[in-house]
């Protein structure tokens, strides 16, 4: 237990066999305001990169799931490589709907996290499921990759030509991402000496899937529905904030709020000084608890059904 907070960690499998990792921060003596999946970023993971994250949200009321998708963390699968992306979003829906349609979190509201590439994940979760889930926070949400961080066109027509013949080779010749996204130092270490994080050259197959889902993502932001706060780095080198500001300005959303930091780098909620980090998550944590206290139409409808269906039992029973 970490600060009344309590921290279980579990190995499930996918639909193709592999073992993926899981883990949960929960308030260890109060029932949860609402359920929070949170999302990792592109060579990333959750147990340890993200645990301040898990910790605040959970010392704030929230139980929170993660899972270290195919190719990161703990999980299974060849590092680094994402060889379609529509499976790992596929892996974290099944995962994250199993949590909640379990009988103790019936009538509790639904939030995705998602950090840069888990952004991506949690907006093609919504153009999936629209009216599953309860809202979002999108932090650097990765809609377009920075062109700082793009090949040239030449090099990504060689590069997609070889990526049919050695798709797992390390070959996209990239910036340094950790300097790039972390201001601070101690973070930047932090990372670099993280067993876990994913530090090689992006993999063919893993270059070419993150361009087409960016693409795709830039062109239908204004389908999402789903209630949104996101939130982005006004220095932002490795995903775009002007995208962020588009999402806000084009999604169909009727609640959607866009905060942006001036001076923050793409790390704003992990690698910044630590009053940055407070101000960032203060607001994250007020969007939540605005919404988790009034609920919304999908509860409504849920608890509706379950009351009916208990007085229809009673009925049956007294005949």
């Amino acid at each position: 237990m970490r600060n009344h907070v309590k921290y279980e960690e579990e190995y499930i499998l996918n639909s193709r066999g592999l073992k993926l990792f899981t883990c949960r921060w929960f308030p260890a003596n109060q029932d949860p305001k609402a359920l929070i999946f949170i999302l990792h970023g592109y060579a990333m993971e959750c147990s340890i990169s993200m645990n301040d994250t898990g910790t605040r949200l959970a010392k704030a009321g929230y139980a929170v799931y993660g899972i270290d998708f195919e190719g990161h963390g703990k999980s299974s699968g060849l590092g680094g490589l994402i060889s379609c992306f529509d499976d790992i979003v596929s892996d974290c829906a099944n995962y994250f709907s199993t949590i909640c349609e379990h009988k103790d979190n019936i009538g509790k509201m639904r939030y995705l996290y998602g950090e840069s590439m888990g952004g991506a994940i949690a907006l093609n979760m919504d153009r999936q499921t629209p009216d599953y889930w309860d809202g979002a926070v999108l932090v650097a949400p990765m809609c377009k990759i920075a062109d700082d961080m793009k090949p040239n066109p030449v090099v990504i027509t060689v590069l997609t030509m070889l990526c049919k013949v050695i798709p797992t080779w390390k070959m996209i010749p990239t910036e340094d991402v950790v300097e790039m996204a972390f201001k601070e130092p101690e973070k930047r270490a932090e990372i670099r000496s993280n067993p876990y994080c994913y530090k090689g050259r992006i993999r063919l197959k893993t270059g070419q899937e993150l361009l087409r889902v960016s693409l795709d993502l830039e062109k239908n932001l204004h389908k999402i529905q789903m209630p949104f706060l996101v939130v982005h780095g006004g220095d932002d080198k490795v995903t775009d904030p002007s995208t962020s500001k588009q999402l806000h300005e084009t999604a169909a959303s009727a609640d959607k709020t866009f905060k942006l930091y001036p001076g923050m780098w793409h790390g704003l909620t992990s690698g910044e000084p630590p009053e940055n980090i407070d101000t960032v998550f203060s607001d994250i944590i007020n969007w939540l608890d605005e919404r988790s206290a009034i609920g919304n139409s999908r509860l409504e409808k849920e608890r509706k059904s379950r009351n009916d269906g208990f007085i229809s039992s009673k009925k049956k029973m007294v005949c």
